[in-house]
């Protein structure tokens, strides 16, 4: 600050969890952590006035403590350590298009930078200030991986030109930063991110939504708590409305990490007092004005002559000495960023820490990488032995304490509702219905199967006959059941087999290829198994259960009451036949005794016997899918992958197999380099803090 500023006086002032103590021969800044017992504490060197020595510095200089916290965090900014999701104290500089931002830039930094029509700025430019002590400038870019050195004469093509390699030759943008590495004598230790200006109408060549783009940039970079909002805002304008006023208050809304700098006092010099007193946009760390370089003034006769302006204009000299000149932007700028990095720096390292803990834990819960036929086999063994006890817990032995929330893989209850539903389905089918058409079809084959025989005995031809057409009726039944089953089980074995060979790449493939393969197998088989079931219930008719007997008994003892019924006009025409239901006679009246008689004695003999054929269908058809999965789970299963992996060559497939999933590659080959830049950053971490002077109090 200038020395007449200095002279005599000597104050304390307090901004959040910074104490500053100025005199005419020293500054001592100690930045503490609110709420900690930790501090910081930034030395102390001579200040010296801006006016009297040519390229003094424009901040007190607090180098030899700041530059080391400012070393760590630039280095954690280069390895990239917010890809991890861990935040970095970082001064954000935002404003509306033609504010002045890059003029307060150009003061702060001495250095020229790009200039002209629309948007200048098109990426995220890193500034990197350091204070040296040699007079001759040290500049260089990074971006891409790339460093370029360069000099004061070419900086502003230079960044022009990385700008267009990055965003390319147009005028859109790019979240692609560039960094800007400043060497010079005089310049304060500050590491800013200069975001493009906002702007409310694309201009020619621009997309139609870049003023989106540009928010949405600046939303990403404000939004964190670490960071300091640095608005830029012209003196011409009202403050209310500007957008980047706006979007701060947006993402800081009690205004305590923003801190705003007036630019272009001269041309509104008028109320600009009461705008930065009254503070009606809630700026919390204060304001700055600011009279940047115009023409071809040098940078020092820039300050100079803001150093005079701010003395000898009537309106202007009346804004108190603290909230003017690029010294104290400079000044302020360096203490908030050594408070901010102090009070951040332990929950930095914590983060780092839990984050590379993180990284570790879950790399060693991936499977061991392969590298021998051995492994491979041993590997494979193992998740050929899970899957098959898997799979006999679920589909065996009715266990689903690894699927407890999935019911789709309570097997053995899917399996016996399944079974119940093919049970449904084959008594409520008409063939299964004794009601239907009652005695009619009877008569008609009876008429058909008439020969020259003794009267009163059922010609068996009748019995198979009707038993033939009734098993073709209900032939589809089992096979959609078969085929419904069997799909069942094919989505469970894909299930258990994909989820234990997912971290395999091929033994996946393989082992999904053998789970079709083989239930198109047992399908086929258990297909061609009813096939033969339902050509044997055609061929004969045959039981040797006596329930058969005892039905048959019971149904024909009804016989004569029916039959009594049927030639009593005056009854109705319906009849109820115990253990048959309500049948329709009407029609059946026209027939003679006798072969009614022989109908019905035909009806019953085979109602009885139809239960006896469902009953064979749905058992049978039990005990088939039980044996067939046992053999599945316990040698079918093993056999075909082992086939499939394997092939006729038995080397080519282990090999393959030693080979990881895309994804699974992808991911270790991601936390390997997290835990590696994460180690990096802990490294640097722990080097500031073991640095960092701590006193109790």
């Amino acid at each position: 600050m200038p020395s007449s500023d200095m002279e005599g006086n000597r104050k304390q002032t307090k901004l959040g969890s910074k104490t500053t103590t100025s005199s005419s021969s020293s500054t001592t800044t100690t930045f503490k952590d609110e709420g900690s017992s930790a501090a910081l504490v930034v030395g102390a060197e001579h200040a010296v006035p801006l006016n009297v020595v040519e390229d003094a510095p424009i901040v007190s200089s607090y180098n030899d403590k700041i530059r080391p916290l400012l070393d760590a965090v630039d280095k954690l900014r280069n390895l990239m350590v917010m890809e991890e999701g861990i935040q970095l104290p970082t001064i954000v500089v935002v404003g509306d298009q033609s504010s002045g931002k890059s003029s307060v830039l150009e003061s702060l930094a001495g250095i020229s930078l790009p200039r002209g029509h629309g948007i200048c700025t098109r990426v995220p430019l890193v500034m990197r200030l350091q204070h040296h002590s040699s007079r001759e400038p040290e500049l260089s870019l990074q971006y891409n991986g790339r460093v370029e050195h360069t000099d004061e004469d070419n900086i502003s093509e230079d960044i022009v030109n990385a700008t267009n390699l990055i965003a390319g030759d147009g005028k859109g943008i790019s979240d692609t930063p560039l960094t800007l590495l400043v060497k010079k004598k005089g310049v304060p230790d500050l590491t800013m991110v200069d975001l493009p200006g906002i702007t409310r109408v694309p201009i020619n060549g621009q997309p139609e939504d870049i003023c989106d783009q540009i928010k949405n940039m600046i939303k990403v970079y404000i939004k964190p708590e670490e960071c300091i909002i640095l608005n830029v805002l012209s003196a011409t304008v009202d403050f209310p409305t500007c957008e980047s006023i706006q979007m701060s208050q947006t993402a800081d809304k009690t205004g305590e990490r923003t801190l705003a700098v007036v630019t272009k006092v001269d041309k509104a010099p008028e109320g600009l007092l009461e705008k930065v007193t009254a503070d009606d946009v809630n700026i919390g760390l204060g304001y700055v004005c600011v009279r940047n370089r115009i023409g071809d003034e040098t940078y020092e006769e820039a300050r100079a002559n803001a150093d005079r302006l701010f003395r000898l204009h009537p309106l202007l000299s009346k804004i108190d000495k603290s909230m003017v000149g690029i010294h104290v932007l400079a000044d302020k700028l360096v203490q908030i960023q050594a408070a901010s990095i102090a009070r951040n720096l332990p929950d930095i390292v914590k983060k780092i820490n839990d984050k590379l803990n993180s990284c570790i834990s879950e790399l060693k819960k991936m499977p061991k990488s392969l590298s021998s036929d051995a492994e491979a086999i041993t590997a494979f063994m193992h998740i050929i032995g899970v899957s098959k006890e898997s799979l006999r817990k679920i589909l065996v032995r009715g266990e689903f304490d690894e699927y407890p929330g999935d019911k789709r893989m309570h097997c053995t209850a899917r399996l016996v509702e399944m079974l119940n539903q093919y049970s449904d389905e084959l008594l409520k089918c008409n063939e299964s219905d004794p009601t239907v058409n009652f005695l009619t079809e009877e008569i008609r084959i009876l008429e058909e199967a008439k020969g020259i025989t003794l009267p009163n005995f059922l010609p068996r031809n009748a019995f198979l006959s009707i038993l033939q057409g009734k098993v073709r009726g209900i032939s589809d039944i089992p096979i959609r059941f078969v085929e419904q089953v069997w799909s069942y089980i094919e989505d469970v074995l894909l299930a258990v087999l994909m989820h234990n060979t997912q971290d395999y790449y091929h033994l996946h493939l393989a082992t999904k290829r053998a789970g079709h393969n083989l239930i198109a197998k047992m399908k086929e088989k258990s297909i061609n198994w009813i096939l033969e079931i339902v050509e044997m219930e055609k061929q004969t008719d045959y039981t040797c259960n006596p329930e058969y007997a005892a039905e048959c008994s019971r149904l024909m003892t009804k016989q004569n009451a029916f039959l009594d019924g049927l030639n009593d006009e005056k009854r109705p025409s319906k009849i109820v036949i115990e253990g048959i239901g309500e049948v329709e006679v009407e029609g059946l009246r026209k027939h003679k005794r006798v072969d009614l008689s022989q109908a019905y004695d035909l009806k019953m003999r085979m109602t009885a016997y139809w239960k006896v054929v469902l009953r064979r269908l749905v058992d049978s058809m039990a005990l088939h899918l039980q044996l067939n999965v046992a053999n599945l789970v316990n040698k079918d299963m093993e056999m075909e992958v082992v086939g499939e992996l394997i092939g006729s060559n038995y080397g080519c497939g282990i090999e393959k197999m030693l080979e990881e999933s895309p994804s699974t590659a992808v991911k270790r080959e991601k936390l390997n380099k997290s835990i590696k830049k994460l180690k990096d950053s802990k490294e640097v971490v722990g080097k500031i803090m073991d640095g960092v002077i701590t006193y109790a109090g």
